[in-house]
């Protein structure tokens, strides 16, 4: 086994390298404070390994996404939503008695407690669907108490899994249908996950909604591209909450608050209110985007370039070819639409974002997307969440089956006062 050697007052210390399957390198610093009295300093944790993991790789230099090693290309072509979420989940994309059984699950348990309606009733109708969301998968814990238990059991997590992934859906849209003030509609038994969810959130007496196959596939798609994605911000909440040894709706909760903020799972809600700007103040394409290049300009174009990709993010060269198909069926008229495939057509052909790799990412159309749909703005982030819960699961899993399990602690560098000595108020 490699080492890596560091030298501190004159003493080597030798650390191992680890290496993944994929040729990725880590020094293991796990003694580091214990045999020399240092820790490493590392700011948001930017090039910091926290866990050893087998479920997502992502490749940012090549543009590369595999779930459990299948790249993200076929997965989005090939498979439901509820292959993916088995395959994150469990390691491998499930067979047919497996698949039916895990479908099976997400049939029986897509209805919440009716008793959890009145939690609805006790939100004021402009209350964020996040916040709602948020809550009602933490209530969880209280109403599904005959298989929910504080430690990990394989015979009840599998139970658990499975109304999670299915009662999140639920619970989105009748946070939807409450913020509207319209009753809410029970899922059907005989629809798949997106066309359900579409029909919870779309249907009504007056207006029966009825799923067009290319939306749901179109929906399905947009779920199957965020499941996972390595330790980002929101899966790493989860897997720090749950190394407590919280139970696993807890950890979700955790995790879909860290996912509300505007730099993470709020991004593509960003690149709306970026496109409405433009429209309101009537502001042309160049304008914008030469705007953008000025440091001392205050404007930003939302959804182009990406923190992990350094070249053409995957997920989006999947969503624009889905784009421009709905785009096309639906014979959509909408100017916020017009000016972002204005603005998609001009970055594209600018030298300048051509140069720097700023290419549109997975928020610049899964939010076009979404608004196609019919999906307002504020439930953007509600259907990242969606998409988001079986990564989180699985990245749950991973760490408890994992042995031994650690409880998160990071350290820090100290950078306060010295000693000092309390000082009466009379004398201050």
């Amino acid at each position: 086994m490699e080492k890596a050697k560091l030298t501190y007052k004159g003493i080597s210390h030798e650390m191992e390298v680890i290496e993944g399957t994929e040729g990725e390198k880590g020094i293991d610093i796990s003694r580091l404070r214990q045999e020399t009295g240092l820790i490493t300093l590392d700011v948001g944790y930017q090039n910091t390994g926290s866990c050893m993991s087998s479920i997502t790789f992502i490749d940012g230099d090549k543009g590369i996404l595999r779930y459990r090693g299948i790249p993200i290309e076929e997965i989005a072509e090939k498979a439901s939503f509820s292959e993916v979420a088995y395959l994150l989940i469990y390691g491998n994309l499930p067979n047919k008695s497996e698949q039916q059984l895990f479908s099976r699950l997400l049939t029986q348990n897509s209805m919440i407690h009716e008793e959890m309606l009145r939690f609805f009733d006790g939100f004021p109708p402009t209350a964020h669907p996040m916040a709602i969301l948020a809550t009602m998968v933490n209530s969880m814990s209280v109403y599904y108490t005959d298989y929910f238990t504080e430690d990990f059991q394989a015979d009840t997590f599998d139970l658990m899994a499975a109304s999670l992934i299915s009662r999140i859906r639920t619970i989105a849209a009748y946070s939807y249908k409450h913020s509207i003030g319209e009753p809410h509609v029970y899922p059907k038994r005989d629809l798949k996950y997106a066309s359900n969810f579409l029909y919870m959130m779309f249907d009504s007496p007056v207006n029966p909604y009825v799923p067009d196959p290319d939306i749901e596939r179109a929906l399905s798609t947009l779920l199957i591209l965020h499941a996972d994605h390595e330790q980002n911000c929101s899966t790493s909440t989860v897997r720090l909450v749950g190394s407590s040894l919280s139970n696993l709706y807890a950890s979700i909760c955790a995790g879909i608050c860290a996912l509300w903020g505007p730099l993470h799972g709020g991004a593509n809600q960003k690149v709306i209110e970026m496109l409405e700007e433009i429209k309101k103040n009537n502001l042309t394409i160049r304008h914008c985007i030469e705007s953008s290049k000025d440091k001392n300009s205050k404007v930003r174009l939302f959804g182009f370039g990406h923190r992990v990709y350094k070249n053409y993010d995957p997920r989006a060269q999947i969503l624009k070819r889905y784009c421009e198909a709905v785009f096309k069926k639906q014979n959509y008229s909408d100017p916020l639409i017009e000016i972002a495939m204005e603005l998609e057509e001009a970055v594209l052909k600018d030298d300048f974002f051509i140069e720097r790799k700023l290419y549109p990412n997975v928020d610049f159309y899964s939010g076009i997307i979404y608004r196609m749909i019919g999906i307002p703005t504020n439930m953007f982030t509600v259907m990242f969440a969606i998409g988001r819960l079986p990564g989180m699961i699985a990245q749950w899993k991973e760490m408890h089956d994992s042995v031994p399990l650690k409880l998160g602690r990071p350290r820090q560098i100290y950078t306060g006062s010295h000693e000092r000595h309390y000082v009466p108020l009379e004398e201050r």
